[in-house]
């Protein structure tokens, strides 16, 4: 696949996007999962069966009209981002949401990415490339 800054083949996105440190889902303009990285140590589980399936099915019904209005305001251009992070099982999660946009300025969608953040907390001082081992 010829992209805007490379070339890579099916196999070599397959790769990149499950080798990310994050888990990511893809919700096109019409609300549906589109897409989801199966990572090794995925955060929130999926399943083959929600591509296709309306964003709205696959929250509890608590949160369905914060989804709602966060998927609003991207597609009306008033917010770009919304950042939720919570405690699970001992692991402190960070979720981001990321408007998708053309060239033009058209929504395309929305762009979930969760990550253990965890460990990332409690770094201190430096780790350098020099001091790998």
């Amino acid at each position: 696949m010829n992209l805007d800054t490379g070339l890579l083949t099916v196999e070599q996105i397959n790769l990149l996007l499950t080798h990310l440190p994050v888990d990511i889902s893809f919700i096109d303009e019409n609300d549906k999962v589109a897409y989801y990285s199966n990572t090794e140590d995925r955060i929130f589980p999926r399943s083959p069966g929600i591509i296709g399936r309306s964003v709205q099915n696959c929250h509890p019904s608590r949160s369905v009209d914060m989804v709602n209005n966060i998927l609003d305001s991207f597609r009306d251009g008033t917010k770009s981002t919304a950042e939720f992070w919570i405690q699970l099982g001992g692991k402190f999660i960070h979720i981001r949401y990321f408007a998708l946009r053309d060239a033009e300025g058209t929504y395309k969608g929305c762009l979930e990415v969760s990550q253990d953040v965890t460990a990332i907390r409690g770094l201190e001082g430096d780790k350098r490339l020099l001091d790998w081992e």
